[in-house]
């Protein structure tokens, strides 16, 4: 017996009565086969012109049959029939169905009419069946089922209803009060009760109106929601469409509904790790945002307050990662003991947590979550066997005085923040006006910078590098100026370290190396064979098509190669790996040389700083500020120059005692104020004109 298919009534008690003159199964309501009337029952559906059979859900064999019904199974005999094990090659749906039946016929008379596919001797058979429950050996509940041949139906039309049946697709058919009419497999598989309505599943009456009326509305709906089924509460999403019931002609509902619980989970888990850290556990920078919109809505006063842990960073580089994200975890958990259920914790980005403080407004509210946060973090934590002290520098705003909107409130504490490191750290600092005109100021410059990388606002200025020996120009460093449109030429210290923190610093990069190329290209056509020095960012050093825009720069511009010097520091050269190796021999295949700036003052290894090919070192202004008196380091970089067979070229050169210690130690070259500061390319190609010595 396999493939009960689709278009089945469910029927109440004494729905099926006998049909003309012929007796049907339906009629032995009552009968018990065990019963001494049971003989006499078989008698007479011996007698039906319908095949009549007894079939064992539990056993999955044919319990009885009649004459009919073991011509339908194509059976010599009853013996046979029931030898047949019907359990194998049942598929999983007709077993689940089967079951569904039982546990039907168990709970109440149900009694079903539905078309099924028999497969006696491997051929399908398409018969109507009807279907009611009777009782035989041992208690168990087996089915009795009569059928009838009815009229072929067409392939498609079988092929569909079979699809109904093996489904995962949940399908039923409600009348408009949202009662039940027919359940496919599936959907009977979720439901706690049979008699289960439509306003039980979708748990309230509120969804089953609202479900109703755009039915009435629209003829269709479609929605996500949660669902009580006899597996819990499930994530379901439901189509319903308005039809007429085929058997009665009413107006009836057609609802199917997919499982999504899973997707939902795992959206909700995406959700939850897309707004919390992994580190810590706590909400991050996207979650505080929404938190603070959503409790901005209410109108309260609040306080930000951002802590950053002192020294982290030299746990972390001194103990490890690991270590200092244990570091991270224990402080995560103090502070939560520190403030108040309604306040939220986040931690904001590497060792900066922001706290929301909902309802707080005023100074001393601030000295209260001050004090109790330092209380929490004044125990010792114990990191790999050692006691360490945390301490944290804090910046503190108000909403709304110090900021109406997120950005802007948090714009405010950061200010405050800094000015707390500033102060000494292990401290906090209450956002103030002083701090709002600094961000203006910072805000304004920073806007204005936009512009003027844009446009390219920016001029180069060049410092003649001269021979010590007899003060003659060898070269120039380029050095960037701004031409600011009411501030005037503005030097690099006012606006480096904001192009660097905005990310502008590579576009300056290129506005500076294309103006310095096409200027020596320009003076080597004068008659000067001057190399110019560039300075590179360690962060465009680093960047993988540097070699390509030197390149394109080069061919663009027509400047020599052997004419142009690419200066960097010694931080562009940290890193375990061989980038900074490869990058440099890339720069002396196009012809180029590098020189290695503010020598002195970074973290080179000597011992690697050989591997690279490098051609001059530039000592750092510092050293020669000491000169001539504390010459000693001076003195140990330029034997470095001449064991390494470097040049070096002394920076920073004001006073003629300078220059004459370099003179006595052999420096090849130097640039000063001495000779002269940072000269636009007009005054500079004067004086090579003129043929200035110094």
């Amino acid at each position: 017996m396999e493939n009960p298919l689709g278009q089945s009534e469910t029927a109440p008690p004494g729905s099926l009565p006998a049909a003309g003159s012929v007796m049907r199964a339906s009629e032995l309501a009552g009968v018990d086969l065990r019963s001494p009337d049971a003989g006499d029952a078989f008698a007479v559906l011996a007698h039906l012109q319908s095949a009549a059979w007894v079939f064992d859900i539990d056993r999955a064999r044919i319990h009885w049959a009649n004459p009919a019904a073991l011509e339908l199974w194509r059976a010599r005999d009853i013996d046979s029939l029931r030898a047949r094990d019907l359990g194998q090659g049942m598929s999983r749906s007709v077993a689940e169905r089967l079951a569904q039946y039982q546990q039907d016929f168990l709970a109440r008379d149900a009694r079903f009419h539905e078309q099924w596919t028999l497969y006696p001797a491997g051929q399908p058979v398409t018969v109507n069946v009807r279907f009611r429950g009777l009782a035989i050996d041992g208690g168990r509940m087996a089915m009795l089922c009569e059928a009838s041949r009815g009229e072929a139906a067409a392939p498609d039309s079988l092929r569909s209803v079979d699809a109904l049946l093996h489904t995962a697709v949940m399908v039923t058919l409600y009348d408009e009060r949202g009662q039940a009419l027919y359940r496919n497999p599936s959907a009977r598989r979720t439901v706690r009760s049979v008699d289960e309505t439509l306003r039980e599943r979708l748990r309230d009456e509120l969804r089953f109106q609202r479900l109703r009326e755009a039915l009435r509305a629209t003829g269709e709906a479609s929605l996500t929601l949660p669902v009580e089924t006899a597996h819990g509460r499930r994530w379901h999403e439901l189509s319903a469409r308005a039809c007429r019931d085929p058997a009665t002609g009413a107006s009836a509902w057609l609802v199917s509904e997919v499982d999504v619980t899973q997707l939902k989970d795992s959206e909700a888990q995406a959700s939850y790790l897309a707004q919390h850290d992994a580190t810590t556990g706590l909400p991050n920078r996207s979650y505080a945002r929404q938190h603070f919109a959503g409790r901005q809505d209410a109108g309260s006063p609040a306080a930000l307050l951002l802590v950053d842990l002192d020294e982290f960073k030299a746990i972390n580089d001194s103990l490890g990662h690991a270590a200092g994200d244990e570091l991270l975890a224990e402080v995560a958990r103090r502070l939560r003991s520190a403030v108040r259920r309604q306040d939220l914790v986040t931690r904001f980005g590497a060792d900066v947590f922001l706290l929301i403080l909902d309802g707080h407004s005023g100074e001393a509210e601030l000295a209260a979550a001050e004090s109790a946060i330092r209380a929490a973090l004044d125990a010792p934590v114990r990191l790999q066997g050692r006691s360490l002290r945390v301490t944290a520098s804090m910046g503190a705003g108000l909403h709304p005085r110090d900021g109406e909107d997120f950005d802007t409130l948090l714009r405010s504490t950061d200010l405050a923040l800094q000015a707390a490191k500033q102060a000494g750290r292990n401290t906090l600092a209450r956002y103030n006006a002083a701090m709002g005109a600094e961000l203006r100021s910072r805000t304004e410059l920073e806007q204005a910078l936009r512009a003027a990388i844009a446009q390219s606002d920016f001029e180069v200025h060049y410092q003649p590098i001269l021979s010590v020996s007899d003060q003659r120009i060898v070269g120039a460093e380029a050095l960037v100026r701004w031409r600011h449109p009411q501030r005037g030429l503005v030097g690099p210290d006012a606006f480096i370290p904001a192009c660097e923190r905005l990310g502008l610093i590579r576009a300056l990069d290129r506005i500076v190396l294309l103006q310095a190329a096409r200027q020596q290209a320009e003076w080597a056509r004068a008659g000067h064979a001057l190399t110019v020095s560039v300075n590179m960012s360690a962060q465009e050093f680093s960047e993988p098509d540097v070699i390509a825009d030197l390149a394109r720069v080069l061919a663009e511009t027509g400047c020599d190669p052997a004419g142009l010097q690419i200066e960097i520091t010694e931080s562009a050269l940290l890193g375990s790996d061989e980038r900074p190796l490869e990058t440099l021999r890339a720069m002396a295949r196009l012809g180029l040389a590098v020189a290695l700036d503010d020598f002195g003052t970074g973290y080179s290894n000597l011992a690697t700083l050989r591997r690279y090919p490098i051609q001059t070192l530039k000592i750092d202004r510092s050293f020669i500020r000491e000169l001539p008196g504390n010459s000693a380091l001076t003195d140990l970089i330029v034997q470095l120059c001449r064991l390494m067979e470097l040049r070096a070229v002394a920076e920073g050169v004001e006073t003629p005692e300078q220059l004459e210690w370099l003179r006595s130690r052999g420096i090849e070259a130097f640039q000063g104020f001495l000779y002269a500061p940072a000269l636009d390319a007009a005054e500079f190609g004067r004086r090579l004109q003129a043929g200035h010595t110094g």
